[in-house]
């Protein structure tokens, strides 16, 4: 079912909706960007369809809402563990349809890999997701070739511009009656969705062992300055850490939290007896691409990547994640050539 509405006509919508659920989407931060004469478009809690930044992708994802950078998941003291108390209000979460497709990443990662993390499903349970329609591609997104251009289920209702109001599919159809009752008509609609990128990848079928040795990582140990940025912009990174924090002398009383973390970054993989896998920038750039590329569909069936292009965006380096995909396509390609021709003159 779709409805076309003006905008205090959805903003009435809004209203009606704030009254159960918390509204968390994209906002365009006026003077917060990297330099004080930029913008930056992050996630907040909005309550009017003004305070939503529907052209431009946001600069951050989505996913704070269900893993947050810091989480405390219980206190304990010597002789009992409590667990945090969260906040019981639910969530609608209006993201674009690549976002759409990392939820089910995150859902794979924390819900149906071996068991259910707990602490992580109990905030799921309570997030539900609109739809923003995309008519437009940003510079550095490859959501065409990634398959995540566009989603058909999952969603409440979309959300598109029309004319001097707004387009809405509704698929709860227990939303039916309040957008009808706040609609100017009732039509066909269907989410708008991008159908061609500027930025194209092709990720290779099978990546040999031989990859890992390839000279192809070497420039990322000069280039990259392990900051990590790519990880936490990026709507599928999962990684954490545990964090203990004690409040007494005695170290028996005090809260553990999940905190965010990043295979780029110094520490990420210590071990006891000062051992470190993975020193080099290029060996963490490509622990990192394989498995967003490689690893995560071996085992799942499908690629971790979603290729909304943040992590092009955000890098103080100007490094780019499509053209490393096109690098490791060109050096497959190169080993595989070189393999056949050595083998043609045996």
């Amino acid at each position: 079912m779709g409805y076309i509405l003006s905008k205090e006509g959805f903003d009435r919508v809004l209203a009606e909706l704030g009254k159960k659920y918390r509204l968390y989407a994209p906002v365009r931060k006026v003077g917060e960007g990297r330099f004080t004469d930029t913008d930056v478009v992050r996630y907040d809690f909005v309550s009017s369809v003004d305070e939503i930044e529907l052209d431009q992708k946001s600069d951050y994802a989505f996913k704070e809402i269900l893993t947050p950078l810091s989480e405390t998941l219980f206190f304990f003291t010597e002789n009992e563990v409590k667990t945090a108390d969260r906040d019981p209000r639910e969530v609608i979460v209006f993201l674009k349809s690549c976002d759409m497709h990392a939820v089910k990443r995150l859902d794979q990662i924390y819900l149906d890999n071996k068991f259910a993390d707990p602490f992580y499903k109990e905030i799921r349970d309570r997030v539900h997701f609109v739809l923003l329609g995309c008519p437009r591609s940003g510079a550095d997104c490859f959501c065409v070739d990634m398959g995540t251009n566009r989603t058909t289920e999952g969603f409440l209702f979309s959300l598109d511009r029309a004319d001097d109001g707004f387009a809405c599919k509704v698929l709860d159809t227990s939303l039916d009656a309040l957008f009808a009752d706040n609609s100017g008509a009732q039509q066909d609609v269907e989410p708008k969705y991008v159908t061609e990128n500027a930025t194209r990848v092709t990720i290779p079928d099978e990546i040999p062992n031989s990859i890992y040795k390839n000279p192809v990582w070497d420039q990322y140990s000069a280039r990259c300055i392990g900051c990590g940025r790519c990880n936490f912009a990026c709507p599928t990174c999962t990684c954490y850490t545990m964090q203990d924090v004690y409040y007494t002398d005695n170290g028996k009383v005090g809260e553990r939290r999940r905190v965010g973390a990043s295979c780029m970054v110094d520490g990420y993989t210590n071990v006891a007896g000062g051992g470190q896998y993975r020193r080099s920038k290029g060996e963490r750039m490509r622990f990192k691409v394989l498995h967003k590329i490689y690893d995560f569909k071996k085992r799942f069936g499908y690629q971790m990547c979603v290729g909304c292009g943040r992590c092009d965006m955000i890098c103080p380096e100007y490094i780019s994640f499509s053209a490393c995909i096109n690098k490791v396509n060109q050096a497959v390609q190169e080993e595989a050539a070189a393999a056949a021709a050595k083998a043609a003159q045996n």
